[in-house]
């Protein structure tokens, strides 16, 4: 079939009256000029029409499904990240696998509504409540990668190894349903963990190591090995907190990039999130050996973390890609613009990243931290996974044609999105989900369910 876009994103380059002929979930080829008597190809009155500016489509690469389940309750009062993960917690231990299947749907589908086309799910809610196996002990995983399918959007389910609650400390009550025990535990069940046939349609298993306070230094490189031999996409949270950085020096003498870099965790499969609180020898370190970093602005400035070293961890070689993390909101337009926007905060001065640069964050490097490298650009042998933003809404409206993607990272946000097309499949028509209907509804009745 073919997609009509009103205005395409090529390659930096705001292009009007673009064909994209799909096929077997692929993009066959990219025409410009196209509907017009002059153009490349004759009008085609089958062709479906995508009214704004089509973009890529963007890659939320670090996500906690649950957490969604937060939003609103934990923006209440005062408090620190230490004080939300306690209610995080609480969340976590009412969950089964049908519960977080129902609410993971609702989640991908309101990220689907937001031009999300693929999520990096970090996952490590494994277990039944006091670490109690399930039947399947895969079943928490398994049902996150059918809530994607059913949300119509690509997953890369990234199994994640908790062992400990800090350096030195066994699991504690909460923590009981997200280890495995050992890194050698882990590495068994996650080999056990395959999308069926139908599922690798969309769905690809990584790993992770939570933190540095998660597991511990001699078992780090298990979880390395482990992505290195499968060729899988390696994350893992750093340098979130100080109080992390400060518990590890003292526990190592080192920093977690330091601890990490070690234990051959870091390099160019690997993408570290957060990187808040680093030093000029940590940024070298994650840039010289072109680990990736995943900025969640968004999670960032609700729990009060801290601006991390975005530019200056580009500038030593770290690709940059963007995540909705706990998801106090889902939008990767507003994640792109808070990179710019914090940096200006930050350093009093403008024009880090150019808008072109932003969106290349949240769809190209996105997709190529969970393992895709072939995604996040519209041309011919590229996955046909693409969004369409509205040039019309008052966001939006104004702007000369050239100017639209300026428009559309520092004006537009989730709600301007009227098309989300993945694998050629119209997932989005029209700012309604073709397959969850009422979004609204399933998350209402999805987040009650985790507070009943």
């Amino acid at each position: 079939m073919t997609y009509r876009a009103e205005y395409a994103w090529l390659n930096g380059t705001v292009e009007p009256d673009v064909d994209l002929d799909v096929a077997d979930g692929r993009i066959t080829a990219v025409r410009t000029g196209a509907g017009t008597d002059t153009g490349a190809t004759a009008p085609d009155a089958s062709a479906v029409r995508l009214r704004g500016l089509t973009v890529p489509g963007l890659a939320n690469a670090h996500s906690h499904a649950f957490h969604r389940a937060l939003r609103g309750t934990v923006q209440v009062g005062s408090g620190t990240f230490w004080t939300w993960r306690e209610v995080m917690y609480q969340v976590a231990s009412r969950l089964t696998p049908d519960t977080y299947f129902a609410l993971a749907r609702a989640v991908y589908a309101e990220m689907a509504l937001a031009g999300v086309t693929a999520v990096g799910e970090f996952h490590y809610l494994h277990h039944a409540r006091g670490g109690v196996r399930y039947d399947d002990p895969n079943a928490m995983g398994h049902a996150l990668i059918a809530a994607a399918g059913e949300a119509g959007i690509r997953i890369t389910l990234l199994d994640t190894c908790y062992l400990s609650a800090g350096f030195g400390k066994a699991p504690d009550t909460h923590q009981s349903r997200f280890s495995d025990g050992t890194a050698e535990a882990w590495a068994e069940r996650a080999d056990a963990l395959r999308p069926d046939a139908r599922a690798r349609e969309y769905a690809t298993v990584g790993a992770a190591v939570h933190s540095v306070r998660a597991v511990p230094a001699d078992q780090l490189a298990t979880v390395a090995e482990w992505a290195r031999e499968r060729e899988a996409p390696l994350h893992v949270h750093l340098s979130e907190q100080t109080a992390e950085n400060d518990a590890c020096l003292a526990a190592h003498g080192r920093t977690p990039t330091q601890l990490l870099a070690e234990h051959g965790v870091t390099g160019p499969r690997t993408t570290a999130v957060h990187a808040t609180h680093l030093t000029d020898a940590d940024i070298a370190l994650l840039g010289g050996s072109h680990t990736g970093v995943c900025m969640c602005p968004t999670t960032e400035r609700d729990l009060a973390d801290g601006i991390g070293p975005a530019a200056a961890l580009q500038r030593a070689g770290s690709p940059l890609s963007l995540g909705s993390d706990s998801h106090a909101v889902i939008d990767l337009l507003e994640e792109a613009r808070a990179l710019e926007l914090d940096e200006r905060l930050r350093t009093r001065t403008r024009g880090h990243w150019t808008a072109a640069q932003l969106l290349r964050a949240a769809s190209e490097h996105g997709h190529a931290a969970l393992g895709r490298p072939d995604a996040g650009r519209l041309e011919p042998g590229a996955p046909a996974d693409f969004a369409t933003v509205a040039l019309d809404s008052v966001r939006t409206a104004g702007p000369e044609p050239r100017l639209a993607t300026e428009a559309v990272v520092f004006a537009a946000g989730a709600a301007d999105v009227r098309h989300t097309v993945v694998a050629g499949r119209h997932v989005v028509r029209d700012g309604e989900h073709t397959a969850v209907g009422d979004v609204a509804g399933a998350l209402r009745e999805a987040v009650r369910a985790c507070h009943a």
